[in-house]
């Protein structure tokens, strides 16, 4: 099922961007300082937008081939690129077809064939002539043993098709002979990912079965594709060989490793089982004070005895309480970080939070940067949102996240997931060690006026600690573990 994608409008109010594709948001008093600055501030609309969706501190297939031009030229450029990237993708499918079948040896005899009777014929020598028939009658025979197909049965089972990263995981082949008569031994290839495992099954006799295990790599996060079981027919010499798919493809999600986290580790803002907010409402669970009665107010919030004594009507005024709203942003961009590592750390710090809020029934939305396609010409603002109806949901979706350079960075998903979603209490933005301060600051600034921004910033090499600056909490983790620990101190703080 294909994850929404959340896009923004196409222009948002005081904000600009940077020379890096950077936003902020602009201010009285914080104008352009020059002549030159103020003119092209008081541009057209058009440029301006045309700067916010650009291609500036974007890295792709278009930027690379042409930069940040435009026009006919750089279009004609584009169109070549992507008219021979087809061409090869269809020529590696047609030769991925015939190497299915024909070995390299073989490819050398079908060369090695008619250059002999050719060359033979031509300069009278019989050896070379003998020697083409002799290759044709191995090429005939090599056909003749890829025909045809044995009378077992194969099944691929996985008893488990989801682990998290490091557990064991294991599959099954079973091989059923439903006929009466022999069938003989056989080799059956099972891929595993980019690997493949060989195993040699025996002969059977009628009715019989036989099963063998093999074990998969859980080393790595990500969706390991398991199958199809196929059986390899060939000839002795290795000219052909002809491959038999029995089973399907049974995908394996490695989860990426969690922690789990104390319910009051996330819970950085008053929710309907906390305190009440500052917020002043007519009708909450939560008693404020005494005032005056309005036209509007609901007769059963008089409050009689006051009433009473001060001789005008006297209504209850209570503080609102509000659930929490976790948002979780998880960028995708290698800028946002300095090594593999980093990015495998941020996924955990993501997968922890997003389980122990969807654990305690909370209000949670995971999002993750989107990739402009390779020959956009313009940058594509928007975040695409991970399914949080169950754990194994949001962990299957995390398994197959990867960083790429074409993803928005920190600082637009903020922005995007600010002007999207509705009701933020908490948003916490977890990236790497490579982003600035003043872009975790920029993001912090782009959601609603208060929302508890909290920056994870994921680096194996740090101390972890945990700083305050201006309305935004950074804490930074060295281990999955340090997780737990900084939350609850930022919490007691």
């Amino acid at each position: 099922m294909t994850s929404p994608v959340v896009r923004p409008e196409a222009k948002s109010k005081g904000r600009k961007k940077d020379s890096r594709g950077r936003s902020s948001r602009s201010g009285p008093g914080r104008g352009p300082g020059t002549v030159r600055d103020r003119s092209r501030a008081a541009g057209d609309s058009r440029s301006e937008n045309l700067f916010a969706t650009g291609t500036q501190g974007l890295t792709n297939a278009r930027t690379r081939l042409v930069g940040n031009r435009t026009g006919p030229g750089a279009d004609l450029v584009v169109l070549l690129a992507r008219i021979w990237r087809a061409i090869a993708a269809a020529a590696r499918a047609v030769y991925r077809a015939a190497s299915s079948v024909v070995t390299p040896l073989g490819w050398v005899m079908l060369g090695v064939a008619p250059a002999a009777l050719v060359a033979g014929y031509l300069l009278g020598w019989i050896e070379l002539v003998a020697v083409g028939y002799a290759v044709v009658v191995l090429l005939c025979l090599a056909a003749l043993y890829v025909v045809g197909r044995n009378a077992f049965t194969i099944q691929l089972d996985l008893p488990h098709v989801r682990v998290a990263v490091g557990d064991e995981a294991s599959g099954r082949v079973t091989i059923a002979n439903p006929t009466r008569r022999r069938v003989l031994g056989v080799v059956v290839e099972v891929p595993i990912g980019a690997g493949l495992a060989e195993i040699n099954l025996p002969g059977l006799r009628g009715k019989d079965s036989h099963s063998d295990t093999f074990s998969v790599p859980t080393a790595r996060r990500g969706l390991v594709p398991v199958g199809p079981v196929r059986t390899v027919r060939g000839d002795p010499v290795g000219l052909a060989r002809r491959e038999l798919d029995w089973t399907g493809v049974v995908e394996l999600f490695v989860h990426p490793r969690t922690i789990g986290i104390p319910s009051t580790s996330t819970g950085l803002i008053r929710d309907l089982e906390g305190n009440p907010t500052r917020d002043l409402s007519s009708s909450d669970i939560s008693f404020h004070a005494l005032r005056e009665y309005l036209p509007g107010d609901e007769r059963r919030h008089i409050h009689w005895k006051s009433t009473a004594k001060a001789g005008s009507y006297m209504v209850r005024q209570f503080e609102e309480t509000r659930r929490s709203h976790l948002v979780i942003a998880l960028s995708l961009a290698n800028a946002d970080f300095a090594t593999e590592d980093e990015f495998e750390l941020a996924v955990s710090v993501a997968a922890s939070l997003g389980v122990r809020a969807i654990r305690d029934a909370r209000e949670v939305t995971v999002v993750v940067s989107e990739r402009t396609p390779d020959f956009a010409s313009r940058k594509t603002l928007a975040v695409k949102s991970l399914s949080t109806l169950t754990r194994s949901r949001l962990l299957d979706e995390l398994s197959t996240v990867d960083y790429d350079e074409t993803a928005l960075q920190i600082t637009d998903v903020a922005r995007v997931t600010g002007e999207q979603v509705d009701g933020i209490s908490v948003a916490f933005l977890v990236v790497g060690s490579t982003t600035r301060i003043t872009e975790l600051r920029a993001a912090a600034a782009a959601f609603p006026p208060g929302v508890e921004a909290v920056a994870i910033v994921c680096d194996p090499e740090s101390i972890p600690g945990m700083r305050r600056v201006a309305d935004m909490t950074i804490l930074t983790v060295g281990y999955l573990e340090d997780l737990q620990k900084s939350l609850a101190k930022s919490v007691t703080a």
